[in-house]
């Protein structure tokens, strides 16, 4: 830590002091007392706010940072770079601004840090407008109930947990059970469907080589042109993991404000837990529970409350949240869980021991729920989703019981049987979004008895069958049912007829 002794503290800065506070300086300009970890303490400026921009003159530029702690003597601050360049002594001035990053259309493609700076080796990005990093969210007038649906092309989630455009959904397990898959499936889905929602993803703390494989794996999906990725590493300053999700919400409230739609996936909040943890205790912030500060609550819901539906006064665009949260041994009780898990309008649960059981998506249809996204859901999925929740978790509940005894009624033994094919329905690869009509017809394929007679290992073989004939022979019904609507009398004749003759093929 560099901080000048107590002879010079007495001779240099208190000279430097004093001579600020004579000529009326000390409201506008500081002086550096000690730096460290990425913080300084500064004496002087009086007029600084929160989140204002520091200007630090060193000897090698300028270097910035923000005001975080602001006390009766001095200032906390966090710079926004390196901290070896900064010494004690130092004069500091306020720039006069707090903290904004570029936003705006010229965004959309890039890969850029939490200050808007690209980081994909393009061009400079220049941008008409800069947004404010810390902004008050919309009030609840300003907000309108969540009514049109943001499908993800995951079947377990647009028909059991469905979400809406406006709404938050917290995607939560343990690390390696294919959260972010969901985040990224849901991304392509955006491109493949041609929705017009432009995707923000927000990488807290993720290493460099996931980054350059996820931009590649859109790039070869077609969707990076709609998609804009804030980009933090582990090796990055405690302070850039902090603005990370305020940054790149900001860049998505631009598209909210203008009639357009966002996606914002937090990848992940615990990562950023802890990075303000770091902050808050080398600010000298009392400790909490698991040494956290007392607004770590703060620190997420007033940055998912910015996600919403906006009125048709406000031009009723929409930005949606999909937050992730990683657990310890499927602990969804810990402290930063249970806050988030509050915070959002519902959470969808990823189990281990499904994912290895090969159940991929490994979504808990027990512990998982969308609050909202029921009164968003299209006509023709509503169609297809009574009941099937409750089936499902019903069903797990019935195997694990039916392993140890062999008794069974023949009720149970059917019901035990439909949850299996539906199960291994549910079942979907990566990078492989289904379209409205897929999804209605492979769900109505098992819950209507059509695959009855099609073993549980031959059902996904039976869909696919299907789903080509349903395209290869009513092309026309099935883009109409895509539109969402209640499927038609004539519709459900089709699929049923289809569905029939395909499960023929995969029988015994």
């Amino acid at each position: 830590m560099s901080e000048l002794s107590i002879t010079e503290l007495s001779n240099d800065l208190r000279n430097a002091i004093a001579k600020l506070e004579t000529t009326g300086n000390l409201d506008e300009v500081g002086v550096v007392l000690r730096v460290g970890d990425g913080v300084a303490w500064v004496r002087g400026l009086r007029n600084a706010g929160y989140n204002e921009v520091l200007q630090i003159e060193t000897e090698e530029g300028i270097v910035e940072a923000f005001a975080l702690n602001l006390m009766e003597d001095e200032i906390g601050a966090v710079l926004l770079g390196e901290d070896s360049k900064v010494k004690a002594g130092q004069t500091v001035r306020l720039k006069g601004s707090v903290l904004s990053v570029p936003i705006g259309p010229e965004l959309l493609g890039r890969v850029v840090d939490p200050l808007g700076r690209a980081i994909d080796g393009g061009p400079a990005i220049k941008t008409k407008q800069q947004g404010l990093v810390e902004r008050e969210a919309i009030g609840v007038m300003g907000r309108k109930s969540v009514h049109e649906p943001l499908m993800t092309g995951i079947s377990a989630i647009d028909v059991m947990f469905p979400i809406g455009r406006g709404q938050r959904e917290l995607i939560i397990g343990d690390r390696q059970t294919g959260k972010t898959a969901l985040a990224i499936d849901t991304m392509i889905n955006q491109g493949k469907q041609n929705t017009g929602v432009v995707n923000v993803y927000v990488a807290i703390g993720q290493k460099r080589s996931k980054i350059a494989r996820l931009v590649e794996r859109l790039k070869q999906e077609g969707v990076m042109d709609q998609t804009i990725i804030v980009a933090t590493s582990p090796a990055d300053p405690a302070s850039l993991l902090y603005l990370a999700p305020y940054a790149a919400t900001a860049m998505g409230e631009y598209f909210r404000d203008n009639s357009q739609h966002a996606l914002m996936i937090y990848d992940d909040l615990t990562k950023h837990a802890v990075a303000y943890r770091q902050m808050s205790l080398l600010l000298r912030r009392p400790p909490g529970r698991e040494a956290y500060p007392g607004d770590v609550f703060y620190l997420h819901s007033r940055l998912l409350e910015r996600s919403a539906k906006l009125s048709d006064d406000l031009g009723a665009g929409s930005l949606t949240a999909l937050p992730i949260i990683e657990t310890q041994a499927g602990d969804i009780s810990a402290y930063i869980p249970t806050n988030v898990i509050s915070i959002t309008d519902g959470q969808i649960f990823l189990e281990t021991d499904l994912f290895y059981q090969g159940i991929r998506p490994a979504i808990s249809a027990g512990l998982s729920v969308s609050r909202v996204g029921g009164a968003a859901q299209s006509g023709a999925i509503k169609s297809v989703s009574g009941g099937l929740k409750l089936g499902l978790s019903q069903f797990r509940e019935l195997a694990s019981f039916a392993q140890f005894g062999s008794d069974l009624d023949e009720a149970t033994k059917s019901q035990i049987e439909r949850g299996q094919r539906l199960t291994e329905l549910l079942k979907q690869h990566q990078y492989n979004p289904m379209s409205v009509w897929q999804q209605v017809a492979s769900i109505l394929s098992v819950t209507k008895g059509y695959f009855d007679k099609v073993p549980a290992a031959k059902i996904k073989a039976a869909q696919a069958s299907m789903i080509t004939r349903l395209w290869a022979d009513h092309k026309k019904d099935m883009s109409e049912l895509d539109k969402g609507a209640k499927p038609t009398d004539e519709i459900l004749k089709s699929i049923e007829v289809t569905a029939i003759a395909a499960a023929k093929g995969f029988e015994g």
